[in-house]
C-alpha cells in the first residue's frame, strides 16, 4: 500500500462515513477523523472500521482541517483530504497505489476529478464536470486556505500533477437538508464576497489567475462575478450553466440541480448581501458589527494556523 493518510471531518455523518472509509481501505489503513461532537453513530462506525477519531469544537472548515493536519498521528509521505459524503472510485484507488510511489520528488500535489451525483444522477454538464481539486499532497507541504467558502489546499513548495480517475460526491440526505445547508452556506458566501472588497481578516488566499489552476481560475471568476449587478448575475449564471454549458442534458435531476445550486442559491446570496447593505450600508466596521451581532461571526478573527 502507498504511504498515504486520509483526513476526514465529520459531524453526524452516519449515512456516509462507512461508504467513504470502505472506498479508502484498498490503498490505506491510515484514516484520521476530526469529529465535531456528532450525536449519531458516526464515531462508532468509524472506529469499528479502524479509523482514528478525535473530537474538536467546530470553528470553520479550514480551522478544523488544519487542526487535523497538525494533529494527525500517522507519519506518512502523503496526505489526502476527503469529505465524509464522498468516496473514491476503485480506478482511483488503483491509480493511487500504482503511481504514488513513482512520482519525482519535485511533485508536491495531485489533482483529482470530482464528479457530483444528485438524485442518483451524475451531473456531467453545466460546467460541473470535471471539477479538479488538489486533494493529495506531500506531508508538511500543504495547508488548508483560510476562507469562509471554497477552501483549497495551498502548497508551500513543488509542482502539482493530475491523476486520471475520479472521486464521487454523493450526499444521501434529503432535499430539505440540502436547502437548509445551502441557506447556511449563503451566509458564508456573502462574507466571502465582502472579503473580496474589504479583506476583513487580512488573510493570504489562493491567487486569482484566469490562466492558472482551476481553483485560481475559479477565484478569478468569482471576483469578476462579484462585480456584476445584484440579482442579474444569478440569472446570467444559471442560463450559462443550463443552456450554454448544456446542463439541460442532465435531465430532471439536472434541472433541479442547476436551478437550485446555480440560480436559487446565488439569488439567496444576493438577497442576503442586499440585506447587509440595506441594514448597515457599506461602512466596513458597521458590516463587521452586523455579522457579529446577527450571526455570531467574527469577520476579523485570525484562526489558529493562519499567517
Amino acid at each position: 500500500m502507498s504511504s498515504i493518510a486520509v483526513i476526514i471531518l465529520t459531524h453526524n455523518e452516519e449515512k456516509h462515513i462507512g461508504r467513504c472509509i470502505a472506498s479508502l481501505l484498498p490503498f490505506t489503513k491510515q484514516i484520521f477523523i476530526v469529529d465535531s461532537f456528532s450525536t449519531d453513530q458516526t464515531v462508532e462506525i468509524a472506529r469499528a472500521m479502524g479509523a482514528v477519531v478525535v473530537q474538536n469544537p467546530w470553528v470553520n472548515y479550514a480551522t478544523q482541517f488544519n487542526y487535523g493536519i497538525r494533529h494527525i498521528p500517522f507519519q506518512t509521505t502523503w496526505l489526502m483530504r476527503m469529505d465524509a459524503d464522498e468516496y473514491v472510485l476503485p480506478e482511483l484507488a488503483t491509480e493511487i497505489n500504482t503511481r504514488l510511489t513513482t512520482l519525482p520528488d519535485d511533485v508536491s500535489g495531485i489533482y483529482v476529478k470530482r464528479r457530483v451525483m444528485f438524485m442518483n444522477r451524475w451531473m456531467r454538464h453545466g460546467d460541473y464536470y470535471p471539477i479538479w481539486l488538489l486533494r493529495i499532497w506531500r506531508s508538511g507541504q500543504g495547508i488548508c486556505e483560510e476562507s469562509w467558502m471554497d477552501e483549497h489546499i495551498k502548497l508551500s513548495t513543488g509542482r502539482s500533477i493530475q491523476f486520471s480517475h475520479d472521486l464521487v460526491d454523493h450526499n444521501l440526505n434529503n432535499l430539505t437538508w440540502w436547502t437548509q445547508k445551502h441557506n447556511l452556506y449563503a451566509i458564508r458566501e456573502v462574507i466571502d464576497i465582502l472579503n473580496i472588497r474589504f479583506n476583513f481578516d487580512q488573510s493570504i488566499r489562493v491567487e486569482p489567475k484566469f490562466f492558472g489552476t482551476q481553483e485560481q481560475r475559479k477565484r478569478y471568476l468569482k471576483q469578476r462575478y462579484a462585480s456584476l449587478p445584484l440579482f442579474t448575475r444569478p440569472v446570467v449564471y444559471f442560463l450559462y450553466r443550463y443552456i450554454v454549458r448544456l446542463g439541460v442534458l442532465d435531465g430532471r435531476p439536472g434541472l433541479m440541480w442547476h436551478f437550485l445550486q446555480g440560480l436559487w442559491y446565488r439569488f439567496l446570496v444576493d438577497a442576503k448581501l442586499y440585506e447587509v447593505f440595506h441594514r448597515v450600508g457599506t461602512d466596513k466596521q458597521a458590516i463587521i458589527d452586523f455579522f457579529r451581532t446577527e450571526y455570531g461571526k467574527d469577520l476579523q478573527a485570525r484562526q489558529p494556523g493562519q499567517h
